[in-house]
């Protein structure tokens, strides 16, 4: 089992955060296709998504599935780090990101 952790990789903050936590959220579509975002609620805009509201390519796809979870960010700006960082990766790597197998 491989565990990376990369030097750009954002603050993750442990316990509760007086600012509104942020999570980076991955889907999978009816397409098999992985659509990476960021909320303070992932499973809010998962149903936002499936409703045909958000991301044009999440609009497109639809009858998404939600498949992963980060931990909690310090603030958007440090999810939306994390979130380009992981869009970046291989279908490969994601799909260990969200088997638990990368970090």
């Amino acid at each position: 089992m491989k565990s990376i952790k990369e030097e750009n990789d954002p603050e993750l903050v442990e316990g509760p955060s007086n600012n509104k936590p942020w999570y980076v959220y991955i889907c999978i579509s009816f397409h098999n296709h992985y659509y990476v975002g960021i909320s303070p609620d992932p499973e809010a805009r998962l149903t936002k998504h499936n409703n045909g509201k958000g991301a044009k390519l999440a609009i497109d796809q639809k009858s998404f599935t939600l498949v992963y979870i980060s931990p909690v960010f310090a603030n958007k700006s440090e999810a939306r780090k994390r979130e380009i960082q992981i869009k970046k990766w291989s279908k490969v790597k994601k799909e260990k990101l969200i088997n638990g197998i990368w970090q």
